[in-house]
């Protein structure tokens, strides 16, 4: 263990999907946990390329605080830095303490809240992130899934399940994934709020080990234009009051149950203005493409890594209980997008869904980029928005999704998203990928 001194830092993760904050030491964190640190609202309209959108709702003006949630503190000495990895998120309030209606975190909380209390359901997530090691040799290193590739990196993936481990993340896998230079790492089910919190921790200390070995992580959701994409798969499962899974009915369309069927119809019902939260930049459009191993209809499907909504297998040997394993996986997602954020909105569709008693949707088999615009129109699949300006637009014109945000928090994020946009509006798809993949 180091004998330089560290520090705790406390933070927030705004709406491009950066993690900032602010470092204390040991005994002020113990001191200063009642009323935290100071933020600045306009913070939050911080854009990736280091402006804040203008215009936007806050301008110079207000103060807040960064509350720590001690309970979301997560620490370990395994990433070779010098001094401990030390991250504990905060909540956002107003200087009276009440809950700042555009603190992301809050966002989660609320829209789970909400869930709760309407239905008696809770949420368990997962999110896998896929991510490139930049600084690799080339070759048959490089060969997908190889043995080769992971230990061309080694140290790399042992030290990160050992960092996560000890942080309390809950590591279930890491290892080379498809693409040249790409990996995946996949935790273990949590609350929604906590997962969210992990798929902080996870992006910021893998960046963190990168660096330490003299590399470089990136998660930008399309690092090329001919390379394979990184994306974010976020699984959903539902359990009831008492625990017991929700979601499962072994009789059901896909094994959905009726409220699962509901909830997961919500998510297709809402799904081009959901992109725009889930994949919210330029380059996530790249990805989100058909024959592209990740989403491009409104579709659900079982165990097709090509569907929207893929509905997992389950393992029958060994006496495992399907009912305990089963999930849905959203996979238009990607790591720009603020992980509390994305949460939400989901959790706000699937509400939606079970408010209606939507009826759960079919699973549909096949290719619908294949399929005849007939054929598609009778399953009900229709294309997502194919670039972000059109997953703006329809976010903006779904009434229903505009009011899971405050007005500031809506205002703010499409202020921070079409900023974005213009600052790389000059510039061909290549090089967007390529300030992307620097960006993140």
């Amino acid at each position: 263990m180091s004998d330089v001194p560290g520090l705790a830092t406390l933070v927030t993760t705004d709406l491009a999907a950066i993690t900032r904050g602010r470092p204390v030491s040991e005994a002020r964190l113990a001191r200063g946990g009642g009323t935290g640190i100071g933020w600045v609202p306009a913070n939050l309209c911080l854009t990736a390329f280091n402006t804040i959108a203008d215009p936007n709702p806050f301008g110079s003006i207000g103060d807040l605080r960064i509350l720590p949630d001690l309970a979301a503190r997560y620490a370990t000495d395994k990433t070779s830095s010098p001094t401990r990895f030390d991250l504990v998120m905060g909540d956002i309030v107003t200087l009276d303490g009440k809950p700042w209606d555009c603190c992301p975190r809050q966002f989660l909380r609320e829209a789970l809240a909400l869930l709760k209390a309407e239905t008696g359901l809770s949420l368990l997530a997962a999110f896998e992130h896929e991510f490139q090691l930049d600084g690799a040799q080339s070759g048959a290193a490089n060969h997908a899934f190889s043995f080769a590739a992971l230990r061309e990196a080694d140290p790399f993936v042992p030290r990160l399940l050992a960092g996560l481990e000890e942080a309390g993340v809950e590591p279930e896998l890491a290892f080379a994934e498809y693409g040249a230079n790409q990996f995946e790492a996949v935790l273990a089910p949590a609350d929604g709020l906590a997962a969210a919190d992990r798929a902080v921790v996870l992006r910021e200390m893998v960046r963190e080990l990168a660096r330490n070995l003299g590399r470089r992580a990136s998660f930008t959701p399309k690092p090329g234009l001919d390379g394979v994409g990184n994306g974010v798969h976020i699984h959903i499962s539902l359990v009831d009051a008492e625990g017991r899974p929700a979601g499962f009915d072994p009789a059901g369309p896909g094994r959905l149950s009726a409220r699962g069927g509901a909830f997961f119809a919500g998510i297709l019902a809402h799904l081009p203005a959901l992109t725009a939260v889930t994949a919210p930049a330029e380059p996530s459009y790249y990805r989100l493409k058909p024959h592209n191993w990740s989403a491009s209809y409104t579709w659900l499907g079982e165990r097709d890594r090509e569907a929207t909504l893929r509905i997992c297998p389950t393992v029958s040997f060994g006496g495992r209980d399907p009912a305990g394993q089963f999930n849905v996986e959203y996979r238009a997602a990607d790591a720009l997008a603020n992980p509390y954020l994305a949460l939400g909105a989901l959790v706000r569709a699937g509400l939606e869904g079970l408010r209606a008693g939507l009826p759960a949707p079919p699973v549909v088999a096949g290719d619908p980029a294949e399929m005849s615009e007939a054929e598609r129109a009778e399953k009900g699949l229709a294309r997502l928005p194919e670039s972000c300006a059109a997953a703006l637009a329809a976010l903006e014109a779904d009434e229903v999704a505009r009011g899971w945000f405050s007005p500031d928090l809506l205002a703010s994020f499409l202020a921070v998203r079409h900023a974005e946009r213009a600052a790389v509006a000059g510039l061909d798809q290549a090089a967007v990928c390529e300030t992307y993949r620097m960006l993140y």
